[in-house]
């Protein structure tokens, strides 16, 4: 999601605002952000960018809802229409307050109240290692599988509240995140902390946005681990299933378009929380702060973002032929073929490239002792999983049909999908020009292409 800053303890970035003459505090202050622009490399283009950022999207996520409801659509042809809130939409309420208040705080308990396995997280910077519950796929289980029967097999839990009530609980959600993320800034003035390094840059937005604490905790409780995959996972498989039940109760029935979209996101939501342990080896927990971005991106951007396409698909229910289901299905599995057999493929020699499976593929050595695959998947391009998964985001759309290419908005997670997968490739290229060197260049000579073989 952002390129790796560079590695500079918090130290060295307050040393080196001394002068000869003394200077007033303002001009001390700023001479050593002069210098810690020059020292710390930014994202997000540059120290300032955050403070818009952390404006923009709240405002896409609003905007997604004002520009595609039941009130209208937006449509770019063969005239522009642009419609707005529904008429009459609270904003905000108590009632959705409470209910995301509710919501989070119900599956802290779950979490700690159920049993889980103990899994310990990859060294820390600190030379200490800390200990990560784990009950997540569990807690899919109960409360989806709860939901669905109460819902849809008896009259005691209206879903479709949820849909009705959409713009209060957006609303809600920005605001609980941003909550958060407050309280996560300011706690991580503790002392004893361990700070990540991204966000020490000395400007407030900007560590406010990248998160200055490493790993913050309240006792046992995680809150960046829980936060990528409690509530805003399971949350998003909720509002698929009550956007489908909300076409139930209007329809009679869920059409064979609701059903795609619920299928392919719960397929992904599942697989990500059965495999909860392998997020512990990623940047988001190893080398990312837990601040803003975080924050709201797992809180509100993913329960309401990515289920803009069931969104549409409620307020413009399609049933798609047999030949538009069959070329979702065949875009669907392209991409779960192509993502699958790269990470397979790569997994399968780190772990022991004499496997009959991978033994004949060609690769290079490293400085570092290592090797890097040349050849397969990995010959084709050096994110060639990427492809596969922006492939698969494009199937999630696909049901939408030709009227939601037509408005764009049901099509925007995979737009947004595929900035997201350019911007993580660039980081985690320089990245590698940091942990390789030269090997890296003489390995992108090789295997030119970054995405899509041939392309980009």
């Amino acid at each position: 999601m952002k390129s790796p800053a560079a590695k500079k303890s918090t130290k060295d970035l307050n040393n080196g605002a001394n002068s000869a003459s003394p200077a007033p505090a303002a001009h001390g202050i700023s001479q050593k952000r002069q210098q810690d622009s020059h020292q710390h490399e930014y994202e997000f283009f540059g120290p300032h960018g955050p403070a818009l950022l952390i404006l923009v999207l709240p405002t896409v996520v609003y905007g997604l809802y004002a520009t595609c409801n039941a009130g209208g659509c937006l449509q770019l042809y063969p005239s522009l229409v642009l419609p707005g809130f529904p008429a009459g939409a609270p904003l905000i309420s108590w009632q959705a307050v409470a209910v995301v208040a509710s919501w989070f705080l119900g599956l802290v308990l779950l979490h700690l109240v159920l049993p889980g396995q103990r899994v310990q997280g990859v060294l820390l910077p600190n030379g200490q290692r800390l200990t990560y519950k784990l009950n997540a796929f569990t807690l899919l289980v109960l409360l989806y599988g709860s939901c669905l029967y109460l819902a849809f097999f008896t009259p005691y839990l209206n879903l479709g509240w949820i849909v009705d009530h959409c713009l209060e609980l957006i609303t809600a959600c920005v605001l609980f995140s941003t909550t958060l993320a407050v309280y996560l800034y300011a706690s991580s003035f503790k002392k004893g902390v361990l700070l990540c390094t991204h966000g020490t840059s000395g400007w407030p937005w900007y560590d406010f946005w990248m998160g200055r604490e490493l790993n913050p905790r309240l006792g046992m409780f995680d809150w960046k681990e829980f936060c990528e995959l409690y509530p805003g996972m399971i949350g998003w498989a909720i509002v698929n299933l009550a956007l489908a039940h909300k076409q139930w109760t209007t329809l009679g029935r869920v059409t064979n378009s609701m059903v795609l979209v619920n299928a392919f996101q719960l397929y992904y939501v599942t697989d990500a929380l059965w495999n909860e342990s392998s997020i512990l080896t990623t940047m988001d927990i190893t080398t990312d702060g837990f601040g803003f971005m975080l924050a709201f991106g797992d809180l509100a951007w993913v329960p309401f973002v990515f289920t803009t396409s069931g969104r549409f698909l409620n307020d413009y229910p399609q049933d798609l032929s047999l030949a538009g289901v069959a070329a979702v299905l065949a875009v669907k599995f392209l991409g779960y073929w192509i993502f699958r057999g790269a990470n397979g493929q790569k997994d399968i020699f780190r772990r022991n490239p004499m496997d009959p499976r991978v033994r004949h593929l060609e690769s290079m050595p490293t400085e570092r002792g290592t090797r890097l695959l040349i050849s397969g998947w990995w010959g084709a391009s050096r994110h060639i999983n990427y492809f596969g998964d922006w492939i698969m985001g494009i199937s999630w759309c696909m049901p939408c049909g030709l009227v939601g290419l037509q408005s764009v908005v049901p099509y925007f997670y995979c737009i947004y999908f595929a900035t997201l997968l350019i911007h993580r490739e660039r980081r985690d290229d320089l990245a590698c020009r940091h942990k390789y060197g030269k090997d890296w260049d003489k390995y992108c000579s090789i295997v030119k292409s970054r995405i899509i073989p041939g392309v980009y």
